[in-house]
């Protein structure tokens, strides 16, 4: 349930919790309703509530303070059978792989996946000295990860953070806070521990006292939901099974993107899409930073409409773009400066957050003196949705929000829910659901696409695709991506990703730096390089040498498209991240628990950027089993850390034995896209006995595809026994537009030292030439290159079931 609160019982309830410390509650009586258990206490009411068999809230009530809605959970409990026995001196709440032990008195909370303690109240709730906050006791070995965006390595247990959104710019090598904290950690004992409450406050993860997490918040939910599962992917399906799983985005938001601060003209916007086309470099969306509504760095925050002097004809450029496959994003900000065009306007129609007063609150900040849009009023996330439809309506594809930490949050700033330290880490939150369910009213049948530098734990459900802020220019800024983006990720943010290239500073072009950052991130969820305009961002504005390295990479993340989407609908269906630390693998290993380099992209791929200069190797913290070299083919066994060899023209990519990876011909945009000439690659070996894969295909836009069964899946099969290879292709689904009637397949195995002696498809043999000349020119046909020790075999493939064999 949401409601609002006056300013005047925001301020009776912050006294009450300043003024009174909470003594352990004793437990009186309680009652079962459906899911919830509701325990009456000494000091207040208690709601345990399951939402899933493994995922429970614990919903502190103390008498007296008045309480802000939940932000993390975004569904309704499923209807579960749950039993509750009194023990005397305890209860038990029991799901089907949950239970949870109440001591009665002192009131203490404990829980069990089966019979094994997972996490425990030590001693639970309390509010002392002004905040309110929960302790829990830790094991000696655990590890913990998570409270959201941190450079201090994977294991955050030993610090005390700070849980309050702010900017940190320039950061590279450390940072205890920066753009988007989250109040959580998952623990290696596979458990997650989550704290609802947008107040800041403070997650103290064994620093005080070495075996005591404790949560501390200036006030807003007294809520927790503790979420257990058998693996770390199963913790994280469980969790945003209640919190809610990231939708699916538009297959364009995985290609290339021009972007920097900024583009000042429509001539100069038009002219860097011109050059990637001259230059046949693949591009699918430009990003125009603040210069569409204004001249100036500062004095024009807040007109939210074009510049028309240097953007004459925006909606023609907007259609322009559209027709050569490019998406439009407009960066936004919710601040309105009172120099704004609309600054009376926002006055008039109360839409800004408040000082004490009731007067529209305003302050100073870098980019003048503002006023700040109050996404927790009603009226005015309606005020402020009219802008973006209005721009939507003009053929803006995309939104991208920024500074929404926000950036300057003055603590006497009153907003309709609470006080600006009670809801400051919501507040990319909501903003992000604002444009979201605008998007779902007026706009059904699009994916929205919204970037955003900040939110709360929930933001996923609302297609937040956030990014690791303003990066310092540097090695030290690209070093502790793989890590920021691995921490984001467990907690549902599978689209964190950098500003390619590093943003901030840098006095000239490192060539290397940049190739190196550029390379990484084909492998990362969003290809967007992006910085100050002083050193280009944009490839198509370097040497050709810089352009020829790159080439082939920009390529072959449209290469991967199917791969990559494939990645995309896997996380909006399980929340399984795109990039994934190493110990998914291995969950026992607690060195890969530490790995900050080398992850996991996809099911197939390990990757490890190079983030140090003048390298011609490169460790690689490699999983047991075998592993092929992307680029050269070389087989390793894994198991250990192993020295890669590398050029400026590769990077440590290993492909996993077993693996199936669908590809198809590089271009321009996916506007282009289709899989109708579909390349799947397998990589074989004896070490792999059988293997799965697949594929997942829609139109790339429509919104529903899932849920309306406009989509199919495409189902790669491998059997490996005496009688040699067996390779088996089958589909499922519905239809959609562009599905192809039949596709043109190439089936590439790798690994085959020896020629086949034969190969059927179907059960009918297929002639192997032995020019790749007559392979290209014929059908049902197969061709052994001894060099790459690769057998390709092409074949057309109508839906039905298709084999191969190969002896």
């Amino acid at each position: 349930m949401r409601y609002f609160l006056s300013l005047g019982r925001l301020l009776t309830a912050f006294s009450l919790l300043a003024m009174f410390s909470l003594a352990a509650a004793d437990y009186q009586s309680h009652r079962q309703l459906g899911n919830q258990l509701l325990l009456t206490t000494s000091e207040g009411e208690l709601a345990i509530t399951f939402f899933q068999p493994q995922v429970a809230e614990v919903h502190y009530q103390p008498a007296g303070y008045q309480q802000l809605p939940s932000f993390a959970i975004g569904s309704q409990p499923v209807p579960l059978t749950l039993t509750v026995a009194d023990n005397g001196d305890h209860l038990l709440y029991r799901s089907a792989e949950m239970r949870i032990k109440v001591a009665k008195s002192p009131l203490k909370l404990s829980f069990y996946k089966g019979e094994q303690l997972i996490t425990e109240e030590q001693p639970g709730f309390f509010r002392e000295n002004g905040q309110l906050g929960f302790k829990f006791a830790l094991t000696a070995q655990e590890k913990l990860f998570g409270a959201g965006q941190r450079v201090l390595g994977m294991d955050r247990r030993g610090h005390r953070l700070p849980l309050y959104n702010k900017a940190h710019y320039g950061y590279s090598t450390q940072s205890t806070q920066m753009y988007f904290s989250l109040a959580g950690v998952m623990s290696s004992n596979k458990y997650m521990l989550l704290f609802d409450n947008s107040a800041s406050g403070h997650i103290d993860l064994g620093k005080t006292a070495a075996n005591t997490l404790e949560f501390s918040a200036m006030g807003g939910r007294s809520a927790y939901i503790v979420v257990a599962g058998d693996s770390f992917p199963e913790l994280i399906d469980n969790y945003l099974s209640v919190s809610g799983k990231p939708p699916l985005p538009a297959r364009w938001t995985l290609g290339s993107y021009a972007s920097r601060f900024g583009y000042r003209s429509e001539a100069e916007a038009r002219a860097v899409v011109k050059k990637y086309r001259e230059l046949g470099l693949p591009l699918d969306a430009i990003v125009l930073d603040l210069y569409w509504f204004g001249p100036d760095i500062k004095g024009h925050m807040g007109n939210l409409d074009w510049d028309r002097e240097a953007f004459p004809e925006p909606e023609q450029m907007l259609a322009d773009f559209k027709a050569d496959g490019v998406n439009t994003i407009l960066v936004t900000e919710p601040f309105v400066l009172t120099s704004s065009t609309r600054w009376q306007e926002a006055v008039a129609a109360g839409v800004l957050a408040t000082a004490p007063d009731g007067s529209p609150k305003t302050f100073d900040f870098y980019f003048g003196n503002t006023g700040l849009i109050d996404v927790f009023n009603p009226v005015a996330a309606d005020w402020f949705w009219q802008i973006y439809k209005d721009l939507a309506e003009q053929g803006v594809a995309g939104v991208w929000g920024d500074l929404g930490e926000p950036e300057v949050h003055p603590a006497d700033t009153q907003h309709m829910l609470g006080s600006a330290d009670e809801i400051h880490n919501a507040y990319g939150h909501r903003w992000a659901e604002l444009v979201y369910r605008g998007y779902k009213r007026n706009f059904a049948d699009t994916r929205p696409f919204i970037m955003m530098r900040a939110g709360s734990l929930g933001s996923q459900r609302y297609g937040m695709v956030p990014w690791t802020g303003d990066v310092e220019r540097s090695w030290g800024g690209l070093q502790p991506q793989v890590e920021l983006a691995l921490q984001m990720s467990l907690f549902g943010f599978g689209y964190i990703h950098s500003d390619l290239g590093g943003f901030a500073g840098g006095e000239e072009f490192d060539a290397e730096l940049y190739i190196r950052w550029l390379q990484y991130g084909v492998f990362q969820p969003v290809y967007r390089p992006h910085a100050q305009e002083h050193i280009a961002p944009e490839p198509v504005f370097h040497s050709k040498q810089v352009i020829d390295t790159l080439r082939p990479y920009l390529n072959l993340r449209y290469q991967l498209l199917p791969y990559l989407y494939t990645m995309a609908w896997q996380h909006s269906q399980t929340g399984m991240p795109l990039m994934r630390p190493l110990f998914f693998l291995d969950e026992s290993n607690t060195d890969f628990m530490d790995e900050t380099n080398s992850y996991l992209w996809g099911d197939a791929f390990l990757v490890a950027p190079v983030t140090k200069p003048g390298v011609t190797r490169w460790p690689v913290n490699m999983p047991a089993g075998v592993w092929f070299d992307f680029f050269s083919g070389k087989r390793y066994v894994g198991g250990q850390k192993t020295d890669i060899p590398v050029t400026l023209d590769t990077l440590p990519v290993l492909v996993k034995a077993g693996s199936f990876l669908p590809m198809v011909a590089p271009m321009a945009s996916t506007r282009d896209y289709s899989s109708k000439a579909l390349t799947v690659h397998y990589y074989d070996d004896s070490s792999v006995s059988c293997s799965k894969g697949y594929m997942y295909e829609d139109d790339g836009i429509s919104a529903n595809s899932t849920e309306n069964s406009n989509y199919e899946l495409l189902n790669f099969y491998s059997l490996a026994d005496d009688n040699g290879l067996k390779l088996e292709f089958s589909r499922s689904g519905g239809d959609y537009a562009g599905k192809p009637a039949s596709r043109e397949l190439t089936v590439v195995l790798h690994n085959q030292p020896v020629k086949a002696r034969r190969v059927t498809v179907n059960g009918q043999f297929i002639a192997i030439v032995a020019q790749p000349q007559r392979f290209a020119r014929q059908q049902n046909v197969a061709y052994y290159d001894k060099a790459s020790q690769q057998l390709h075999i092409k074949t057309h493939w109508q839906g039905e079931k298709l084999q191969l064999a190969v002896r």
